[in-house]
């Protein structure tokens, strides 16, 4: 291996396409067990590579120089070979520090909370010492190494201002939960997630419903990706580079969400848009058909709606995780908050408004079979519709005209 990515376990990691954008070089992924660790290390078979978890602080022993921010951090991630030699850096601390920069987030003069005791967790508490942080508490389960059981940061520290997440909690595959709950820290103002995938994991889904400023740490790893690279290969990478690689990753990890009243047109649109954008494609209702082996009217008329309403959020669930898809919704989908909520992590959600008079009832939709039917669901679910989604489409004449709008809309 030239150029790579070590950690036990790299199904999550977006790094190889992060390199790829970044410079011509081959870089590779890298699973390695922990008993293999020091073998792969003294081996020295490789020209640079990143480490994450859980080997930040583990190859340490294995380096013959450390650079003065990894050393007083005490984490490492980022290794060249020098002729044999070792040379260890942290460019998560730049990666860090630039993701709030960017995103306008001070810790200057605040309190603030770092969730989490690896290594990115010491990277985060140097780079708010960096900028400022008034009070820093660290908080993780064992309460080690001087941090406070996460009971103890709801009992007395619920003044936290500023809030940073270095737990994997709420990472692929296990989305949609979150390490604390936010309504505990009235105070506020700010949560950074160094978790990039989803995009928009639980805790800042949530921070963002209440009104609290919230990124995730997609930017954080294409910049430290970027220091890196230059480590790698002696290079420089501006920041509209970095900007500009962030924004194609970002596009290449956004789902497509098309929701709206059932035979609106949301498969036939979503394959199109699909098709445009170079896109999968998943319907939720053919989803739930597989995991069943049962149409749709048949769990309707055998096990009544509610049951049907859990066995779409299990759909919902799993197509939540997928990245780069279109998804197309059943039309009462949106009537689970926590469905949209998990749609909403890693998607764009897109409101397909068609005009009740353009929707023709079926017999294969159980909830709108005829026009009276229709015509409940359509004044029961339309402002559903328009609170949950991110962009409404006033839909045109034909679904190649809209899936063309969408397209348009999403690479804005």
């Amino acid at each position: 291996m030239k150029y790579g990515c070590i950690a036990e376990k790299l199904g999550h990691s977006f790094s190889k396409e992060i390199h790829s954008y970044l410079a011509d070089y081959p870089y590779e992924l890298c699973e390695i067990a922990p008993d293999k660790l020091g073998e792969f290390m003294r081996a020295k078979d490789f020209l640079a590579i990143n480490v994450t978890i859980p080997y930040k602080q583990d190859v340490i022993p294995y380096l013959d120089e450390i650079s003065e921010t990894a050393k007083s951090i005490g984490a490492v991630n980022t290794v060249v070979n020098k002729n044999g030699r070792l040379y260890g850096y942290n460019t998560d601390f730049f990666g860090m520090k630039t993701l709030m920069l960017t995103n306008g987030i001070s810790p200057s003069g605040k309190k603030a909370l770092v969730l989490g005791s690896g290594g990115t967790s010491k990277t985060a508490v140097a780079v708010l010492e960096d900028m400022g942080a008034v009070e820093i508490i660290k908080v993780s389960r064992t309460a080690r190494d001087g941090a406070v059981t996460y009971e103890d940061a709801y009992a007395k520290h619920s003044d936290a201002e500023l809030i940073v997440n270095t737990t994997p909690v709420g990472m692929y595959p296990n989305i949609g939960v979150a390490p604390v709950e936010i309504d505990r820290f009235p105070r506020l103002e700010a949560v950074v997630d160094a978790v990039y995938n989803p995009l928009r994991s639980r805790l800042v889904s949530d921070a963002l419903e209440k009104g609290v400023k919230a990124v995730g740490g997609l930017y954080m790893l294409v910049a430290q990706a970027a220091r890196a690279c230059e480590l790698f290969i002696d290079t420089e990478i501006s920041a509209e580079k970095i900007s500009r690689v962030f924004q194609i990753m970002y596009k290449r990890t956004e789902n497509v969400v098309l929701i709206g009243m059932p035979a609106s047109g949301k498969s036939t649109v979503g394959k199109l848009v699909a098709e445009k954008l170079g896109m999968s494609f998943k319907d939720s209702d053919e989803e739930i058909v597989r995991m069943t082996g049962k149409a749709i009217p048949d769990i309707f008329a055998e096990s009544g709606e509610a049951e049907f309403r859990k066995i779409e959020a299990e759909a919902i669930k799993k197509l939540s995780a997928e990245k780069n898809t279109v998804i197309a919704t059943g039309g009462g989908a949106i009537l689970n908050p926590e469905s949209v909520r998990l749609l909403r992590e890693n998607g764009r959600i897109y409101f397909l408004d068609r005009p009740l008079e353009w929707i023709i009832p079926t017999d294969d939709r159980p909830t709108a079979s005829s026009r009276d039917a229709l015509e409940k669901r359509y004044e029961e679910r339309y402002p559903i519709y328009s609170s949950v989604c991110d962009v409404r489409v006033k839909t045109l004449e034909t679904a190649e005209e809209n899936a063309e709008w969408i397209k348009e809309d999403f690479l804005k």
